[in-house]
């Protein structure tokens, strides 16, 4: 990894998060050119902006790419019901998702985590996921460019978690969107990968050389509902069956 490639691409990006400013590209020669060095840019970031990691955004490795983690610092985490600060996600994006909560350490070890060794210490709950990039345009930015800035992630809203999950069927379970009142997005199923679970698995596998994961942290794994985009003032409010429900409200 190029050291100096990461510290001015964690610089840029950490002035932006600090400042509630856009940048336009990262340099040519800042931009990453591997999803390690993606990682190594986040965790710089988080270094200089002396942010806890209250949670984590993932996708896991399919037969073509390699899985990816996104970090979502602490002061962005929010419990349902919340007012979000539209000065902290101005694009008003979000996701209805499926997080896990980690009970217990999952601390470095040499041997990989089962998948029934990862479940047994989760809790599951209902997320909305707030999505903002520090990017001017972020359609434009690479997909490293954009796993640098955390995968684009602006905040997390997080209903009560859930510790008895084990029996709902998450690749089917039903899923309910409505924003002020109205339904945006109803349907059984929709996850990526038909499996959050498996997706909290290779967040654990990722980190399992990378400091592991903590009690008391989230794993967010992948939308249910797309990601769409609302105006300052709106109520979103998602609800999974048999799991929950969250809401929150963009916050002029």
């Amino acid at each position: 990894m190029d050291p100096t490639r990461i510290a001015e691409a964690a610089g840029l990006l950490a002035a932006a998060r600090q400042a509630g400013t856009r940048i336009a590209t990262l340099p040519a020669g800042a931009s990453p050119h591997f999803v390690r060095e993606a990682h190594a840019i986040q965790d710089e970031v988080a270094h200089r902006t002396d942010a806890q990691v209250g949670a984590f955004k993932a996708n896991a490795p399919t037969a073509s790419s390699e899985g990816v983690r996104g970090l979502i610092f602490a002061p962005v985490i929010h419990t349902s019901p919340a007012r979000f600060p539209v000065a902290e996600a101005p694009q008003c994006g979000i996701e209805g998702e499926v997080a896990f909560r980690f009970r217990r350490d999952l601390p470095p070890r040499a041997a990989p985590y089962s998948r029934d060794e990862v479940a047994e210490g989760l809790e599951a709950c209902v997320a909305i996921e707030v999505v903002s990039s520090r990017f001017a345009d972020a359609e434009a930015a690479t997909k490293l460019d954009k796993l640098a800035d955390n995968i684009s992630n602006g905040g997390l809203v997080l209903a009560a978690p859930v510790e008895d999950w084990r029996g709902l069927d998450l690749a089917r379970i039903k899923v309910r969107l409505t924003v002020n009142g109205a339904t945006v997005v109803e349907k059984a199923g929709g996850h990526p990968i038909d499996d959050p679970l498996g997706v909290a698995v290779a967040l654990v596998e990722m980190m399992r050389n990378a400091g592991g994961v903590k009690a008391g942290q989230y794993v967010t794994c992948g939308s249910y509902t797309g990601l769409l985009y609302f105006q300052p003032g709106d109520h979103c409010h998602v609800a999974f069956e048999g799991l929950g429900e969250a809401e929150l409200t963009f916050s002029p």
